[in-house]
C-alpha cells in the first residue's frame, strides 16, 4: 500500500511530535536513516498493544531479535536482525498497520539503540532449584495418563468468590484444591484417588533425581486450558504442601512466568508438552508462578530471534504431598503463610508493648554502649553533611536523635541544635561543646514552625510500630516552618542495589567472593535465632540478625558486642530495628502528614563509611500552611540578627526572622554556666541545657 504525499506529510508531523516526547521520556536518539532499531511511537502497554500481535505483523516482513515494552508507556521498541529487515518492516507498517489504540495506524521511526532493560524475562536461567525435565514421558504414556484422568469427565469449574478459574475446567484427586486460599481441607479426603498408573512417574523421577527429598504425592489437580485461558501468579500455601511440587504438561506447550518478590526478578519458562516441572527449594517457596491468559506466546526461536507460537489445548497435572503438621519451617518468610501469621502476631504484640520494647532494646542499650558507639561514629555521611552545609546563615537546624553530635559541627553559619533520648550520648555531645537537649522524638519540646530544617539519621527505624514512626515524622513536620526542609535516613531491608552490595555487607569477606552457579546461595538459608524482648510476655520474641548479612526480617534485633571489663569476654546488646522495604518510607511520610508536605527527593544511599548500611532516604518540605500562626507575637528580625552576633559561639540561639520558641511549659534542667533570658513570648537559652 502506497501513502499519498499529503498523508505522508501528516504522518511525519505526528511522528515528530511523538519523537520529542519519547526523547525526553526514554532518552533515545532518533535517526533519519534506517537502523535495525524501530520505535513504535504511538502504541505500547498503556494503549493495549500486545507483544504477540505486534510480532505476528512484523514477522511477516522481517526477522525480529528483540521487542521492548516499557511499563505503562504508550510507545514500544523492535530490534530487527538487520537494517534490511527493519526497512522492510518500516515500509509495511508505518501509517498502514492498525494496531494502534482504537484501530489507529502505527507511527514508526528509527532510533540508534534500544533503551536499557531492567529485566528481560528470557535473559536469565531457571530460578534456583527449579528443574525442567523435557520429554519426561513419551506419547504412549501421555495417552495413557489422559485416559486415566478421563478429561471427558472433567468438571466445569464451580463458582469461586474471586473468580480465579475464569471458566477453566478442573478436576481433583485425593483432596480438593481450594482456589483462593491455595490450600486443601485435610479433614475432607475425596473418594477419587490418584490413578495407579502414575506410580510409573515416581519410579522414573527417583532414578533421575535421587537427591530430591522425595515422597509419593497424595493430591492431584488436573487443569484443562483452552487457548486464551491462564492462572494468576500464586505460590502454593507453604504450610499445606511438602517440597517439591510437580507439574506435568500434556497436549501442548505453554509459557509460565515466575516472579520473585524479594528481588523483583521475572523469568519466563517455556514448558514443552510431556515435560515435568519440578518446583523445589527456593523456586517452590520464594517465587510465584502463573500463566498469562492469551492465545499466543512470545518465545525465543532456535537462532536466537523472537517468534510467536499459537496456544493449543493443554492439560496440566499438578502433584502435591500434604504436610501432616500445620506449620512451615522454610527459610523464605516473604511468601510463607506460617511466617506471615507469626509476623502478624508479633506486630500485634509490638503494638501493645512498643514503649517497653524501645525502653529495653533501644534506650537502655544506647546508654550502655554510648562511648563505644560514639567511637565508631566519627565520619559524617557526605550527603547528610552536604544538606547541613546548604543551610543559610542564621538558619536553625534540629538534629532529631543526634547521637554523638557528629553533624552538629558541620556548619559554621547555621544554628545547630541536637536532641536525643540517651543520656550517655548527650554527655558525649556536652563534652564536645554542642548545644543539645534530652527529649523523646515522639514529643519534641519545640513550638510549631520554629526551625528551618530537621535531620533524622538512623533514628525512626528504632520505633516499634507504624503509628509511632508516623508520630515522629509528624512532630518534625509540626516544628518546621513553611518552606523548611527535613532529611530522614532509615536502614533498608535490601542491602544490595543495582547489583552492588552495601558497605555493611562488604565487611563480611564471604560477601566479597565472586559467586558461581555451583555455589549454594546463602540468602535466606541461615539459621534464625529468636530472643524474648518483653519480660513476662513469653510469646513476644523477635529474630536476632546475623551481622554483616542480608536482612531476612523487617522487625528484628541487631547485636552490638562490647567488652565491658578487662577480660576478653564481650557482652552482646540487642537493639530493636524495623528495616524498611522500598517505598515504605515515602508512604510513611506522606500518609503520616497528608497534604502537609511536598516530596523533594527520595533515594537509596549505599553508605560512604565503613559501617554504614544501605539506607532509604526521604527529603521533604512542608507546604505553605498556617502562615499566620504566632505571627502576632513575632519579634523584630533585625534585633534577632543583632542578638545572634552578640552571643558566644557555643551558645544556643533560637531566632532568625521568626518567633522560634521552646514551649513555655517545659522544665529546664540547667547545667552550670547556663543563663536564661526570657523576652515576651520568646525564650532564649544561652549555653548548654537539657529539656526534660
Amino acid at each position: 500500500m502506497t501513502l499519498s504525499k499529503n498523508l505522508e506529510k501528516k504522518l511525519v508531523k505526528k511522528i515528530k511530535r511523538c519523537q520529542l516526547l519519547i526523547e525526553k521520556d526514554a532518552g533515545v536518539q532518533f535517526c533519519d536513516e534506517p537502523t535495525e532499531f524501530i520505535v513504535i511511537c504511538n502504541a505500547g502497554l498503556s494503549t493495549g498493544l500486545q507483544q504477540e500481535a505486534l510480532l505476528t505483523e512484523t514477522l511477516q516482513h522481517g526477522a525480529i531479535r528483540h521487542v521492548r515494552f516499557p511499563p505503562g508507556k504508550s510507545y514500544s521498541f523492535v530490534q530487527c536482525v538487520s537494517k534490511v529487515s527493519a526497512q522492510s518492516v518500516f515500509t509495511a507498517l508505518n501509517g498502514i498497520c492498525t494496531l494502534g489504540q482504537d484501530g489507529a495506524v502505527l507511527l514508526l521511526a528509527f532510533c540508534n539503540a534500544l533503551p536499557p532493560c531492567e529485566n528481560d524475562p528470557w535473559s536469565h536461567g531457571l530460578p534456583k532449584d527449579l528443574i525442567l525435565e523435557r520429554d519426561f514421558i513419551d506419547e504412549t504414556m501421555e495417552n495413557i495418563l489422559l485416559e486415566a484422568i478421563n478429561c471427558d469427565d472433567i468438571d466445569e469449574s464451580r463458582e469461586q468468590p474471586n473468580r480465579t478459574l475464569k471458566h477453566r475446567k478442573v478436576k481433583h484427586f485425593g483432596y480438593e484444591f481450594i482456589y483462593g486460599t491455595n490450600n486443601v481441607d485435610k479433614a475432607k479426603p475425596l473418594d477419587r484417588k490418584i490413578p495407579s498408573v502414575c506410580n510409573e512417574l515416581w519410579h522414573r523421577l527417583q532414578l533421575l533425581h535421587p537427591e530430591l527429598h522425595w515422597h509419593i504425592p497424595d493430591q492431584l489437580t488436573v487443569n484443562q486450558y483452552e487457548p486464551g485461558q491462564g492462572i494468576p501468579p500464586h505460590v502454593d500455601t507453604h504450610s499445606a504442601f511438602d517440597d517439591p511440587i510437580l507439574s506435568l504438561s500434556l497436549g501442548s506447550d505453554i509459557v509460565m512466568e515466575f516472579k520473585q518478590p524479594s528481588s523483583g526478578k521475572q523469568i519466563c519458562v517455556d514448558l514443552p508438552s510431556r515435560s515435568l516441572l519440578i518446583m523445589a527449594g527456593e523456586s517452590r517457596y520464594d517465587w510465584t508462578h502463573g500463566i498469562t491468559p492469551r492465545k499466543m506466546d512470545t518465545i525465543p526461536s532456535p537462532n536466537g530471534d523472537l517468534t510467536v507460537r499459537k496456544r493449543k489445548l493443554r492439560v496440566s497435572l499438578t502433584f502435591r504431598k500434604l504436610l501432616q503438621n500445620d506449620g512451615c519451617g522454610c527459610p523464605f518468610p516473604r511468601l510463607c503463610d506460617t511466617a506471615l501469621q507469626s509476623a502478624e502476631k508479633q506486630t500485634n504484640l509490638l503494638e501493645s508493648h512498643a514503649a517497653q520494647v524501645e525502653a529495653q532494646n533501644v534506650h537502655r542499650v544506647y546508654n550502655e554502649i554510648a562511648k563505644h558507639f560514639s567511637d565508631t561514629r566519627h565520619s559524617p555521611w557526605p550527603k547528610v553533611e552536604s544538606f547541613v552545609r546548604s543551610l543559610s546563615d542564621g538558619a536553625v537546624l534540629l538534629d532529631v536523635g543526634c547521637g554523638n553530635g557528629k553533624y552538629l559541627a558541620s556548619s559554621g553559619s547555621a544554628v545547630l541544635l541536637g536532641c536525643d533520648r540517651s543520656e550517655g550520648l548527650l554527655q558525649v555531645c556536652v563534652d564536645r561543646g554542642f548545644n543539645v537537649l534530652q527529649c523523646d522524638c515522639l514529643v519534641l519540646p519545640f513550638r510549631d514552625e520554629s526551625v528551618d530544617a530537621c535531620i533524622s539519621i538512623a533514628v525512626i527505624h528504632h520505633l516499634a510500630t507504624d503509628q509511632r514512626r508516623k508520630q515522629a515524622i509528624s512532630e518534625m513536620v509540626r516544628i518546621l516552618r513553611p518552606g523548611g526542609r527535613a532529611l530522614i535516613y532509615v536502614w533498608a531491608k535490601n542491602q544490595e542495589a543495582n547489583a552492588k552490595k552495601s558497605s555493611y555487607l562488604r565487611q563480611n569477606k564471604q560477601n566479597n567472593k565472586s559467586s558461581t552457579e555451583n555455589e549454594p546461595s546463602k540468602d535466606g538459608s541461615q539459621i534464625v535465632h529468636t530472643e524474648k524482648v518483653i519480660a513476662g510476655v513469653s510469646d513476644c520474641t523477635l529474630p536476632v540478625h546475623t551481622n554483616r548479612t542480608q536482612f531476612q526480617h523487617q522487625d528484628l534485633l541487631v547485636p552490638w558486642k562490647l567488652r565491658t571489663n578487662d577480660s576478653m569476654e564481650k557482652t552482646t546488646f540487642l537493639r530493636y530495628y524495623h528495616v524498611f522495604e522500598e517505598h515504605e518510607l515515602e508512604k510513611l511520610c506522606l500518609d503520616g502528614s497528608k497534604d502537609r508536605v511536598d516530596l523533594v527527593e527520595s533515594y537509596y544511599d549505599q553508605g560512604n563509611c565503613s559501617i554504614n548500611c544501605g539506607n532509604f532516604v526521604f527529603t521533604f518540605t512542608p507546604l505553605n500552611l498556617n502562615l499566620s500562626m504566632y505571627r502576632s507575637n513575632a519579634i523584630d528580625p533585625i534585633q534577632n540578627r543583632r542578638l545572634l552576633s552578640e552571643l558566644r559561639s557555643d551558645c544556643l540561639l533560637v531566632a532568625n526572622e521568626r518567633t522560634i520558641l521552646l514551649g513555655q511549659c517545659v522544665k529546664l534542667l540547667v547545667i552550670p554556666d547556663v543563663q536564661i533570658k526570657q523576652r515576651l513570648s520568646e525564650l532564649i537559652v544561652l549555653g548548654k541545657f537539657v529539656v526534660m
